[in-house]
């Protein structure tokens, strides 16, 4: 975000209204970041006004008087952090972090003072406990439920002393998660990496290239510059032929903010005790057990549950590959290994995998140049809900690499805006995510305001010979974005707060990992796999290895997952964080029992996980696994009844899609799949159980 441009009115006044402007997109040539920090101040106040005027109504407490006006309060702020949040995420500078920080504590204790406001805590319990003399849609019960649940789960109900600290507490948390956060992308881009021609061998043209121009860049013409972005970090471990400089590049990779000026090791020792008091005061004994209460698996048991089924269906396959690629590394080296590194696998994995089914991802990526995969996963949406995806240059974007899109159903009807944002740059936190500029939702006039979502990944970047090249890792990341774009354009909820992706977040990647599925399916590769060159498609023996290696190293990727999974519950399921004296070991301790490789001095994966400590998966990050049972269970749904089918589409777009959170999941899930899931179908898929096996049911309550 330009910080130079020409201020037109007082800083703020941009976000005072409804966008004039097309579908009221947000004008960013209009927004400097001297606009961000009054506009929020002037949102905060104006919705104080409102949560007063609903606290203190004179009339009786209705469903429509409290619980509709409290979700359609604060319009105003929400314009401001819609545009200011994704921006922080995908397009900051130093001012605009500093800017974060700043208004961090204004936004905690104004989230907190409705919390903790007496008088509307007691009308939204008057309606509550009134419920059964209401004539409720399902859709309003959710929200009377939601909302009611969300006081009493938060500290509501909390008196004197204890409301004071769930305050201070509250703001704590809000400027460390924010903290943690900025210094894992602070560090990120410290690093360079200076190779010499020497260096190189094994790695592709194209990351050799893109090292080439950045050193360039910075006047050392015949050097090679590489940093640890996500892409360039993975291409070099997958095919450099040095492992001492795999080695050097994993040390760093997984040593970041584990000292120095971004140690992340204090903050996230700070951010568990933090989170451990708050629920301590809220009445549970670990931070796990209060934040499950609003999800699909209600309990810290039904977690380690789901994490230990996984477990143990997928070790003997660990051990199965390990062993082979023990064995195979050995061979090619003409000596005896006998375990393999963590910097070692990604390299001969793929060395495996190529002889197997010769088959390299580097030898597909001409096969994925980014505007045939554009039009391949839009094309999916259109032959599965009817979708059109209609670029629209009257939209402003806040970067020259984002592009904005209308989206419309079959009939011409406008859905939405999605935004699509696709290279690195030292603005952008590394990763991949999907977030909205807008929710959509119905008005009191009843209006329905279509979404403005936006999906944001670190792809290969165009080199000056060569177009953006993906891997089918990389086509199936953009796969797994564009689900939630859908599950937020898709929206027709009448309540922001129920709309989209306000999901139970183990069920919000749902409609995500779903849509992964559709990249070993050669019906779909054939509808835009072509040779960027010679406009040839994909031949049918690249397509084949492609759907016959998808299970290559399945338990592999499970364990890894599993690993995250039970880290996240360790820090999560304490009852006294003062045991934990040194956060590496207790890391390591929490592992083990998924653990693959040796550890490693001086590597971490605490400090890094933004998901947990920065982020909203705290308690959550089983969630992956959880809805990938789910993704799996419903894909068969459309196998068995054609990958196409739109019948089958349809009852996943009106029961899933649409319906965001305005029912319980479980419910929508059952009514589109006719029963509960089973993890039988996750199992088949990644070829650790045999179709005919007898089914075994996910535990649920």
């Amino acid at each position: 975000m330009s910080t130079s441009a020409q201020q037109k009115s007082a800083p703020g006044e941009v976000f005072s209204g409804a966008f004039n402007t097309e579908h009221s997109t947000a004008p960013f040539s209009r927004i400097t970041n001297a606009d961000y920090e009054p506009a929020i101040a002037r949102g905060i106040e104006k919705a104080k006004a409102e949560i007063a005027a609903i606290a203190n109504n004179p009339e009786p407490a209705t469903f429509e008087n409290t619980i509709v006006a409290l979700d359609r309060a604060g319009e105003d702020l929400n314009r401001v952090l819609n545009v200011f949040y994704p921006i922080l995420s995908a397009n900051a500078d130093d001012e605009l972090m500093e800017i974060s920080m700043r208004v961090a504590p204004s936004l905690s204790e104004y989230s907190t003072s409705i919390i903790l406001n007496e008088n509307l805590w007691k009308r939204i319990k008057q309606v509550y406990d009134n419920r059964a003399s209401l004539s409720l849609t399902p859709e309003q019960k959710t929200l009377l439920d939601e909302t009611y649940q969300n006081f009493a789960l938060s500290g509501a109900s909390l008196q004197g002393a204890d409301r004071e600290s769930y305050k201070k507490i509250s703001s704590e948390l809000s400027e460390l998660t924010t903290v943690f956060g900025q210094n894992v992308l602070k560090e990120l881009n410290t690093y360079e990496i200076w190779l010499t021609s020497d260096d190189l061998a094994g790695l592709p043209k194209g990351i050799v290239d893109e090292a080439a121009q950045l050193a360039e860049a910075k006047g050392r013409k015949g050097e090679f510059l590489f940093t640890l972005a996500q892409p360039t970090y993975m291409a070099f471990m997958k095919y450099s032929e040095r492992p001492d400089l795999r080695e050097k590049f994993y040390r760093l990779y997984t040593g970041r903010n584990t000292s120095g000026q971004y140690n992340n090791l204090p903050v996230l020792s700070k951010i568990a005790s933090l989170r451990l008091q708050l629920a301590n005061l809220l009445g549970s004994k670990t931070y796990a057990e209060q934040s499950l209460k609003r999800t699909m698996a209600k309990t810290q048991e039904n977690v380690y549950k789901l994490l230990d089924q996984l477990r143990d269906a997928y070790r003997p396959a660990l051990d199965r590959e390990m062993k082979e690629l023990t064995e195979f590394a050995s061979k090619l080296e003409g000596k005896n290994i006998e375990q393999l590194n963590a910097w070692d696998y990604s390299y001969y994995a793929n060395k495996l995998k190529n002889e197997r089914y010769s088959y390299d991802e580097e030898q597909l990526r001409p096969y994925f140049e980014l505007s045939n995969v554009v039009k391949g996963v839009f094309g999916l949406a259109t032959k599965l809900y009817g979708l059109q995806f209609i670029p629209n240059d009257k939209i402003e974007v806040y970067h020259p690499d984002v592009k904005a899109y209308d989206v419309k159903d079959e009939n011409g009807n406008y859905i939405g805006v999605l935004y699509t944002d696709f290279f690195p740059r030292a603005s952008k936190r590394p990763g991949a995510w999907m977030t909205g500029f807008s929710e959509q939702w119905v008005d009191a006039q009843g209006k329905d305001h279509r979404p403005l979502v936006s999906i944001v990944m670190n792809f290969t970047k165009p080199t000056a010979d060569k177009p953006s090249l993906l891997t089918p890792y990389e086509v199936e990341t953009f796969l797994h974005e564009f689900g939630h774009a859908l599950h937020g354009l898709l929206a027709r909820a009448n309540y922001q707060s129920l709309s989209g992706t306000n999901v139970y977040r183990d069920f919000v990647e749902l409609p995500s990992q779903f849509n992964e599925n559709y990249l070993t399916e050669k019906e779909f590769l054939d509808s835009f796999a072509k040779n960027y060159i010679t406009g040839e498609p994909i031949p049918q023996n690249l397509v084949d290895k492609i759907v016959s290696s998808s299970q290559f190293g399945a338990a592999y990727s499970c364990m890894r997952q599993l690993s995250f999974g039970y880290l996240d519950m360790a820090w999560h399921s304490l009852s006294d964080t003062t045991a934990v004296a040194d956060p590496v070991a207790f890391e390591r301790e929490a592992i083990e029992q998924v653990r693959i490789f040796p550890n490693v001095d001086g590597s971490a994966l605490s400090p890094q996980f933004s998901h947990i400590f920065a982020g909203g998966y705290a308690a959550g990050y089983y969630s992956y696994k959880w809805a990938e049972v789910l993704d799996a269970d419903a894909f068969a749904h459309f196998k068995a009844n054609g990958i196409f089918d739109r019948k089958t589409a349809d009852s996943f777009r009106h029961n899933i899609l649409e319906k965001g959170g305005t029912e319980a999941p479980d419910l929508i899930y059952r009514r589109f799949r006719g029963q509960d899931p089973t993890i039988d179908a996750l199992l088949i898929r990644d070829g650790i159980k045999a179709p005919e096996s007898a089914p075994t049911l996910l535990h649920k309550n």
